[in-house]
């Protein structure tokens, strides 16, 4: 009897939590909205060195639901197309022309394949040429354009990019290196009808092993048997007349570099065993270095699989990492070795250690540098210069130092010592040239560097053009960007000594054109691309960036929208909608620091909420939601607390200015934005509704860190919990429409996530809607489920900002 009672109680507690499946096809949403959803989108630009040859690359916005239904199998972190051996959520360009500045029409590229997937555009060393790869129906194609006579021709077939790039410029511009689907591959097993021949067990020998929630492992042997097929290749040397030859036998790369002049080659292979806790990157590897006919000259690290990095963002693997070749010189391998054993706990003089080993890789490498903090890279320049970064996250700090590369007497000197919250300080990035390798090194001229940045300021978006004395160490400003009427970035760097840059130029109404200016000369500007508004019905809407104070001083901002024809002297009360994401700082001056301008030109994506201020809604976009904890404090020791006091502030100030109606105000975001809304739907009356898309909702499904929090549940419990909205469903105070994707890939946001928390909503009687999307991964992608979406959130906003109200 007992266990009946039990069993009842069970199936009305299924019965309770199921899921109310609704039968609805694809919507699309108001007239209005779809035609900006539907706005051609403007090519990407790509521009040889000497800005004398631009490519640009045209592309649809959406793909169909047919082709996002494609095979797909999720293995090792990876999403692969088994059928064309490519990544299966890549985007994809449809068109490509070439530009020549002071000409009146882009030249159309002849001989594309039909209907065109193309990808991986990559200039020879020379520049006379662009191969790209096209995913056909049943395989990946490898094209070349010429782009002199601005054809192409398909060069070969099968290549194999399921692990990477698929292909490599030899230096002479003549060949190219290819990763080929292997002859020898076998059939992948199809798990739905295999059979299984045991169960799935996995151990812990008492190890700590706290990794973040990865998505897309692998599960079992089958899984560990198709990775290893999708990840074998035969690599091919191919000439540009076809003549192919094979260059190295089957193995699962992972890696390819080229040295500076093209003698050598870095090899990295994938090796056994797998793992069902990391993605592919921590499985085991062997690096080693090969001449360019394909033999081995030696072997740099067999690195084990990497389970078990100690706890903290600045943890890394022991030994060698970061093998890369130096640029300034035709073939020498430098690589970084932890001196704290990769643990950010471990208290050291020097946290990293920087090697060079010289071709012919016969002697011993030598410590060129040590830093203090975590090594981040380094910009080279010759034999006496170079400038090294290390940064460390916990004190959001970060070193640029000017060091000796021949000389390990001389004492790195530190050139910039930075908060890397703080924008406003922000010196810039020192400006790169290609060498005779074609790769970037430091521009120097006699004893000045360059050095090009943002310029975030108080008083805007001013990005600069600086020159660095190295005599001196003072720095003079050669140009910065106005900013009173537009937004005008620097692009590229065209020729640093003579002031020749690529702008890009924008306004709230004007779309982004590309201009080449000679800073030095102030002669008039070439204007370059001529890239027309292909959102008319946005041209007359008001914008403007707006600032204000949360209660305990910090300044914030948000981008206000109010409709084209809204009478800002009569303030008619109107609905508003703020979209946010919660960004987490360690100080309360950087976290006021004002990073939006009102001069960006107005392109809604298909995630935004601009969409609405044609629909007769006011919108705070980007609205400051700063999450700070100064000093020993942790920012998520007050998470709600400071999400409540950012969305009052908010709200307090649009409604400061008249043109709105507090009571019919929704709150949305994606992903942590998402896990924003829900915790403002649960923890204040502030909003009538929200959207919570691709969330995470309970933290203790993520144990090990999550966003910026480096404490694991069993550390900071409260914390976890406090800050779930599933652990304070009870709570919630407004209706929630909840969308995730069916396929989401992302560290922590299963849709799991959303599922359970619709169905504890649902149990606690709150008002919620869960759509899934079919086939979508974190970010969306069809058409279908794009324009479904859009019309999901105005179906909602209607509802619960002007109808029932």
């Amino acid at each position: 009897m007992k266990k009946m009672l039990l069993s009842i109680l069970f199936i009305l507690f299924f019965i309770h939590f199921s899921i109310a499946q609704i039968d609805i096809a694809y919507q699309k949403p108001p007239a209005e909205i779809l035609e900006l959803a539907d706005a051609p989108v403007t090519p990407s630009v790509m521009m040889n060195d000497n800005g004398t040859v631009f490519v640009l690359l045209y592309r649809s916005r959406y793909i169909g639901i047919d082709e996002l239904s494609e095979p797909e199998l999720k293995l090792a972190g990876l999403r692969i197309n088994p059928l064309t051996n490519n990544s299966s959520r890549g985007q994809n360009f449809n068109d490509v022309t070439i530009l020549i500045p002071g000409e009146s029409k882009e030249r159309q590229i002849t001989g594309l394949p039909q209907n065109p997937k193309l990808s991986n555009f990559t200039w020879s060393p020379d520049q006379t040429q662009m191969a790209f790869t096209h995913t056909a129906a049943t395989n990946l194609e490898l094209w070349v354009i010429d782009l002199a006579t601005t054809s192409c021709r398909k060069l070969a077939d099968n290549l194999n990019g399921n692990t990477g790039r698929p292909f490599y410029w030899f230096a002479d511009s003549k060949s190219i290196l290819i990763k080929s689907v292997p002859s020898t591959r076998k059939p992948l097993i199809d798990k739905i009808i295999s059979i299984p021949t045991g169960p799935q067990v996995s151990e812990s020998e008492g190890k700590k092993a706290q990794n973040r929630t990865y998505q897309d492992l692998l599960k079992d042997k089958a899984d560990e048997f198709n990775f290893e097929q999708l990840a074998l290749s035969e690599i091919y040397k191919i000439g540009l007349d076809g003549n192919k030859t094979l260059w190295k036998e089957a193995d699962m790369y992972s890696r390819f570099n080229f040295s500076p002049d093209g003698e050598y080659v870095l090899v990295s292979t994938i090796r056994k065993p797998f793992s069902y806790l990391v993605t592919m990157e921590r499985f085991p590897s062997k690096t080693s270095i090969f001449d360019k006919s394909g033999k081995e000259i030696k072997e740099l690290l067999e690195s084990p699989l990497v389970e078990d990095l100690p706890q903290g963002f600045m943890a890394v693997e022991k030994g060698m990492r970061n093998i890369n070749w130096r640029s300034d010189k035709p073939a020498t391998i430098v690589y970084v070795v932890a001196l704290d054993e990769g643990d950010p706990q471990k208290k050291v003089d020097f946290r990293d250690e920087v090697f060079q080993l010289d071709a012919p890789f016969t002697t011993e490498a030598k410590s060129i540098l040590k830093v203090v903090q975590r090594f981040s890279g380094i910009t080279w320049g010759n034999d006496e210069i170079a400038v090294a970064r290390d940064s460390w996250r916990n004190t959001r700090n970060a070193k640029l130092y000017l060091f000796n590369p021949s000389d390990q007497s001389k004492k790195p000197e530190i050139l910039f010592d930075l908060n890397t919250e703080d924008n406003y300080a922000n010196p810039g990035s020192f400006v790169t040239i290609r060498n005779t390798y074609g790769e970037n090194i430091l521009a120097i001229d006699k004893s000045t560097l360059y050095l090009s940045g943002p310029g975030y300021s108080p008083e805007g978006i001013r990005p600069f053009f600086r020159e660095f004395d190295l005599k001196t160490r003072e720095t003079v400003e050669i140009w910065r960007a106005d900013g009173k009427n537009n937004l005008e970035t620097i692009n590229n760097i065209i020729d640093p000594k003579e002031g020749i840059l690529l702008t890009r130029v924008e306004s709230a109404k004007e779309n982004p054109n590309y201009f080449i200016k000679n800073i030095k000369k102030r002669n008039a500007p070439q204007q370059i691309t001529f890239f027309d508004n292909p959102y008319k019905s946005l041209e007359n809407i008001y914008k403007e960036v707006i600032t204000y104070k949360r209660a305990d001083g910090v300044t914030l901002s948000g981008t206000l929208y109010l409709p084209a024809g809204y009478d800002r002297t009569r303030k008619e009360k109107l609905p508003l909608i703020m979209w946010a994401y919660p960004v987490e700082f360690k100080d309360a001056a950087s976290a006021g620091q004002i990073t939006a301008s009102p001069h960006t030109f107005t392109s809604p994506n298909y995630g935004s909420p601009v969409f609405w201020v044609t629909r007769g809604y006011a919108i705070l976009d980007n609205a400051s939601f700063p999450i700070i904890g100064e000093g020993k404090n942790e920012p998520n020791d007050t998470f709600v607390e400071q999400l409540v006091t950012n969305a009052k502030a908010a709200i307090d100030a649009v409604d400061s200015l008249g043109y709105i109606d507090r009571k019919r105000v929704a709150v949305g975001g994606h992903s942590y934005g998402a896990f924003m809304t829900a915790n403002l739907l649960t923890h204040s009356d502030l909003f009538a509704a929200g959207v919570a898309r691709s969330g995470a909702y309970n933290r203790t499904l993520t144990p090990f860190g999550f966003q910026s929090e480096e404490r694991n549940y069993w550390e900071a419990p409260q914390v976890y919990n406090t800050m779930s909205p599933f652990m304070n469903a009870e709570k919630m105070k407004s209706p929630l429409l909840l969308i995730h994707g069916e396929a989401d890939n992302n560290a922590g946001t299963f849709p799991l996530q959303s599922e359970r928390y619709f169905n504890a909503l649902k149990g606690l009687g709150a008002t919620v809607r869960l759509v899934i999307l079919p086939k979508e991964s974190h970010g969306y992608s069809a058409r279908e489920s794009i324009c479904h979406m859009l019309w999901e959130q105005d179906q909602w906003f209607e509802k619960w900002l002007k109808m029932n109200n």
